[in-house]
């Protein structure tokens, strides 16, 4: 997954797979020389005679890929892949920043959850220690526990973080 040279020309796409193809959709498009982001958690899995971690995708059916706004034909054009996300009648692009919070997430020991529920707007706040200082979402109420949701803009979708109220400052 090499960077691409000249960032501007290239933008971060939300695409649609075919049910339970993201993991070889993702391996095409890096197969093509395409940069492809499919977010990933392990799991425990229970089957009959055995519990085994595996890493399922995150966001079921989706992965991320950035390319030039040309090369989309060649993603449609690859094994698992369905459509491209729209949004108000045009392909939705995700800002660099958004993927780059998304992958500290991922990375992140914080348990993550996420939800189709479109989150009502709440109090601002920004992560000021830990792992993912610096990220930014708002406060909303689910549970009558306080979390963290970030929201992934033109997708329909939110991140819901446990994280302490000591590790927020609000603005």
């Amino acid at each position: 997954m090499a960077l691409k040279t000249n960032p501007a020309s290239y933008k971060w796409y939300p695409v649609y797979t075919h049910p339970r193809a993201e993991k070889k959709a993702c391996q095409a498009l890096t197969n093509k020389g395409l940069e492809a982001y499919l977010p990933l958690h392990k799991q425990l899995k229970q089957w009959s005679d055995r519990k085994k971690w595996v890493e399922e995708p995150f966001i079921k059916s989706y992965l991320f890929v950035r390319i030039k706004e040309h090369e989309q034909s060649e993603v449609l054009m690859t094994k698992g892949i369905a459509r491209f996300i729209y949004f108000s009648g045009k392909i939705a692009s995700m800002p660099d920043r958004q993927i780059a919070e998304l992958k500290l997430l991922m990375a992140s020991p914080f348990e993550l959850e996420i939800t189709e529920e479109n989150l009502q707007p709440g109090e601002k706040i920004m992560i000021k220690a830990g792992p993912l200082k610096g990220l930014t979402g708002e406060i909303i109420s689910y549970q009558s526990q306080k979390r963290l949701a970030l929201r992934l803009e033109n997708m329909g979708y939110s991140i819901i973080v446990h994280v302490a109220a000591s590790l927020i400052n609000r603005f």
